[in-house]
């Protein structure tokens, strides 16, 4: 079993417009809500590809009931934990002339500390059945910013791997647990390091803590340095659609890599074929399985060495 978290989890409301009008009225053609937040997003892509997982993480209110419904119709085990402020809403509006995605994100609820503690105290139990954790997104308000940290080493007491999926302060403040692997974007990458060139940020990363860095450079793929040498990860050519959870579907082969021990250049080429198929999906969690299936064996991956 794959263990996810998210702390900061929501309910994800999607609208598709024909045009968005910035400043005026915009007819929606359709609307989608389900349970959404990182981590619940790469429990979706890794259940649709048989792997078996459960989602924990923090839920509390009206919302925080509606996620809970809304895994249990997916088919996906929760193991959240009960808070008392109101889980966050986010809302994506896909405007399908332009092909972009606007993204809203509510900050979400504050946490006391002994909610906290429940969490950490339920995680630690947990453990013992997971395979490789991933750890994703963004804090919610009253959890501290090294709340990554302390779950990277109980994890590491139990000897169970972690893929990290965050960026800013929580990045920094948990690589000193080192985490066997983190997964940042370009934008990530300068946010995080102030440095603008991906090798540069990757290796201030590695040195501070991070054994593996995935990088995902958007449709150029991904560059991996990890412990046994450096690779590129190259999709056959771009997928256009909806990249919001491309992401999350790298990371959810990369941890089904990790669980298993696979070696890294397939690893690479099912994390880039996944994204892929996630940006042909309409919904962030959800990826076309024959466009997944067409392209793992066509990205191609190859040994990685600085100009």
């Amino acid at each position: 079993m794959i263990l996810t978290v998210t702390l900061n989890a929501a309910l994800d409301v999607t609208y598709r417009v024909e045009r968005l009008h910035a400043g005026g009225s915009t007819r929606v053609r359709s609307v989608a809500e389900r349970a959404g937040g990182k981590g619940v997003n790469v429990s979706r892509v890794l259940h649709g590809l048989g792997v078996d997982t459960l989602v924990t993480g923090l839920a509390g209110g009206t919302t925080g009931r509606a996620v809970r419904q809304e895994l249990a119709l997916a088919g996906l085990p929760d193991a959240l934990v009960t808070i008392g402020r109101e889980t966050r809403r986010t809302v994506a509006v896909v405007d399908e002339q332009a092909g972009e995605t606007s993204v809203l994100l509510e900050p979400g609820p504050t946490v006391t500390a002994g909610e906290w503690h429940s969490f950490t105290t339920r995680f630690t139990e947990l453990l013992p059945g997971a395979k490789a954790v991933v750890l994703s997104g963004s804090l919610p308000p009253g959890v501290p910013v090294d709340a990554y940290a302390t779950l990277l080493r109980l994890a590491r007491a139990q000897r169970v791997p972690a893929v990290l999926d965050t960026e800013g302060e929580p990045l920094l403040a948990a690589l000193p647990a080192r985490p066997a692997l983190i997964k940042p974007n370009a934008d990530e990458l300068t946010a995080t390091t102030g440095l603008a060139d991906p090798l540069a940020a990757i290796a201030a990363l590695r040195t501070a803590g991070a054994r593996t860095v995935v990088a995902s450079l958007g449709p150029e793929g991904l560059l991996a340095v990890t412990p046994e040498g450096s690779w590129r990860a190259r999709p056959p050519h771009p997928v256009a659609g909806n990249p919001t959870g491309a992401g999350d579907a790298a990371v959810a082969a990369l941890a089904a890599g990790l669980a298993t021990g696979a070696p890294w250049q397939p690893v690479l080429a099912r994390a880039v074929a996944l994204s892929a198929a996630a940006v042909a999906a309409p919904l962030a969690g959800s990826f076309d399985e024959a466009l997944y299936r067409r392209l793992r064996d066509q990205v191609a991956v190859g040994p990685f060495t600085k100009p």
